[in-house]
Order: C-alpha cells, then sequence, then structure tokens
C-alpha cells in the first residue's frame, strides 16, 4: 500500500539531499575514488553537520529512535551522490545493529553513545577469506581463559575497516555446535592483538576503505561479548534482514543516478541532426530505467516499513528488495553508459563509475544468488503450508 512520507521523513531526505548537491558533485565523487582514500575530513563533516548520526538508535540511548525507512532515505540519497562515500558514512548503520539486536541496556548505554556523538564509526566483522557466502564456514574462534575471550582469526571485506574505532565480531565459542555455537563480541581498535590488515584495491566503492581485519590472541572483557554466549548466529541473521534495506536502498539511489544522468544527456547530445532523446530506441532504455527505478523504491521502503513493524515476513521481502534492487542498479548504470556512448567508457563522465560502484550491491552482505535461494526457500514453505 502507497504511503506518503511524513513532514520530519521529507526533511531529512531533503537536508541529505542538499548537502550531496552542494559537497558531493561528481568531482569530489570522482576525486576520492581515484585516490583511492576515505575521505576522513568530508565524514568528519558528515557526522558534526548533518546530525543523523544516532537516526536509529533509541532515545533512551542518545538517538533519534527513528527507523529504517528514514534510514533508506539517508543511504538513498547519499548513494545517488556517491556510493563510497554513502559507504564511509553508512557503515556504522551496520556495525552497530549485533549491539541494537542483542546487547544488554548497559552495553547498549556505553557503545552506542559514541556513535551518537560522531567519535568513530562502527565495523561488522562476518566474512572471511574463506567463508564469505557460506558464514558456517568461519574458523575464526574465542576462547575462554580466565575472565577474559581470546579471539584468533581473520576477517576479509570488512567495510570501513581501516577507519572505524570499534568492531562487532562473530566468532565460535563453541565450534563443536555449529551455527548454535557462535557468539559476538564488541571490540575496540586500540585492543592488543587486533591488526588492521590489507586495504582491498577495489574495481568500484573506492573511497570506502575495505580491509581485513586480523586476530592474533585478541583478549577482551567478558562484558564485551554482546548479548548472551552462543547467540551470535541469531544476531548475525536478525542484522542482515535488518541491513538488506539498506542496501536495497543503495541500489535505489545508483539507479536513480543513472537515470538523472543519461536523462539528462539524451536531452543534450546530438547525432544525425537529432536529440537523441528523439530516438525511440534512447527513450525506451530511459522508460526501462525509470521503471525499474520506481519499482526498486517501493519494494525498498516496503522492506524498511516491515523492518520497523517487526514484521515476520521480513525476511523474505528484504532478500527480494536486496537483490531486485541490486541488479536494478547494475542494470541502469550499465544502460546509462550505453546511452552516452563512447563517452560513457571514460572517467570523464560520471556513468563510468556508476558501474563499476554498481557491482558490488549484486555481492556484498549476500549475493543476489544467495538472495534467490532464501526467497525460494520461503515460497516453498508457503507452498508445503497452504495444502
Amino acid at each position: 500500500m502507497y504511503q506518503e512520507l511524513t513532514e520530519q521523513q521529507i526533511e531529512i531526505r531533503d537536508t541529505i539531499r542538499n548537502f550531496v548537491k552542494k559537497e558531493i558533485t561528481h568531482e569530489v565523487a570522482i576525486h576520492w575514488d581515484e585516490q583511492n582514500k576515505h575521505p576522513e575530513e568530508l565524514i568528519n563533516r558528515m557526522r558534526t553537520e548533518l546530525g543523523v548520526n544516532g537516526l536509529t538508535i533509541p532515545e533512551e540511548y542518545g538517538g533519534w529512535g527513528l527507523g529504517s525507512v528514514e534510514q533508506c532515505l539517508v543511504t538513498e540519497e547519499l548513494s545517488r551522490g556517491c556510493l563510497g562515500i554513502s559507504l564511509c558514512f553508512g557503515y556504522t548503520g551496520l556495525g552497530i545493529l549485533p549491539i541494537m539486536k542483542g546487547a544488554s541496556h548497559e552495553q547498549k548505554k556505553k557503545w552506542l553513545q559514541p556513535v551518537v556523538d560522531g567519535e568513530y564509526g562502527v565495523s561488522f566483522c562476518l566474512s572471511e577469506p574463506g567463508a564469505g557466502s557460506d558464514v558456517p564456514g568461519m574458523s575464526t574462534t574465542a576462547v575462554k581463559k580466565g575472565d577474559k575471550w581470546v579471539i584468533n582469526g581473520t576477517k576479509q571485506w570488512i567495510t570501513g575497516g581501516g577507519s572505524a574505532g570499534a568492531y562487532t565480531v562473530f566468532a565460535y565459542t563453541d565450534k563443536g555446535r555449529g551455527t548454535r555455537g557462535v557468539s559476538c563480541f564488541y571490540v575496540k581498535r586500540d585492543t592488543p592483538g587486533l591488526i588492521v590488515g590489507k586495504k582491498e584495491d577495489k574495481l568500484g566503492i573506492r573511497a570506502s576503505d575495505t580491509r581485513q581485519i586480523i586476530f592474533e590472541d585478541c583478549a577482551v572483557e567478558e562484558a564485551n561479548m554482546i548479548g548472551k554466549e552462543n547467540l551470535g548466529f541469531i544476531y548475525a541473521l536478525q542484522t542482515l534482514n535488518a541491513s538488506r534495506p539498506y542496501v536495497a536502498a543503495m541500489g535505489v539511489g545508483v539507479a536513480q543516478a543513472a537515470l538523472d544522468h543519461a536523462s539528462k544527456y539524451a536531452r543534450q547530445r546530438e547525432q544525425f541532426g537529432s536529440k537523441i532523446s528523439s530516438f525511440q530506441a534512447v527513450q525506451h532504455m530511459l522508460a526501462d530505467m525509470s521503471i525499474g527505478v520506481e519499482t526498486a523504491r517501493q519494494i525498498c521502503y516496503l522492506s524498511a516499513r516491515m523492518s520497523d513493524a517487526e514484521d515476520p515476513r521480513l525476511p523474505k521481502y528484504s532478500a527480494i528488495a536486496k537483490a531486485y534492487c541490486s541488479e536494478t542498479a547494475m542494470k541502469a548504470a550499465t544502460d546509462a553508459v550505453q546511452i552516452f556512448g563512447g563517452y560513457g567508457y571514460t572517467k570523464e563522465y560520471p556513468v563510468e563509475k556508476l558501474m563499476r560502484d554498481a557491482k558490488i550491491l549484486c555481492i556484498f552482505e549476500g549475493t543476489t544468488q544467495i538472495q534467490k535461494n532464501e526467497i525460494a526457500a520461503y515460497v516453498i514453505r508457503e507452498a508445503a503450508s497452504a495444502k
């Protein structure tokens, strides 16, 4: 069902939109893409000037107490400007979700306030070199020694890994129990034994600092275990279900940017004595892009509202949103390059970067194929229960 945005939601969206227009121009985006660096000064300004660090954090912990819809509005607008810079700012939204889902009241009070204050970001550490989509195949362990847990292992593809001030880390505390033996820990960056490892030289989202995070006899206090022992895998699933609408919003933002650039260029570019916007082939491409953007936006915000309502169907619909919006972004960016022709293949124009950035959306936080596996499982289960 269609729902209009509230006045507060429109104000949040427009605040971010205006900031992006002024501060995250194509020139800024391409500069940080080419530098392959985290834009620290810009991100610090965003944390202090935009005031949305604690958007989804409950008011009792210093935040706004808002929900997934508002987070998606922010994410869409930032991603419309630059997906890499959006991730530099937004990775904490994923990193704090295990805290939001599993931590005690005292833990939330201690760990969420620095996020609200913009002191540092928090990275989510689940994937490993040999365990990306196969999460249960991870090998990181945490062994109890006295009153501390000693963590050993390596995490891979950690968004914000080089700039974060803390990490939410998943490790086996009872390997023999499989996924029922996984726990989650809050680990500060300066903890002895935590090593910020290799920086990835990526195809796209190059402003975003993606790292290995290595744990070598990294000892943390018992109080740093998030929530309860051996419930980490549940917190991870709850986190991914809640975060997939955010990735969907990234896809909407990238797809909208592709449509913005392609439609503007089509009205300017002349071939055979006419604007290419008069060619039916180009018109159909623009129409398909618009159809994709609008349908992606609807399923994205539907899943966000389901997340806010704690709808039990969220896992299915967040997977649908993540898969559809990611693939829509990739197609829209590729079509934009096609409309730009040879110029679209050069760094002088903005659409080649959109195409490079968009691809990651189909891979991280669960590949499109993993989303389809999950969607199919729900469809089959629903069919069985309908008999």
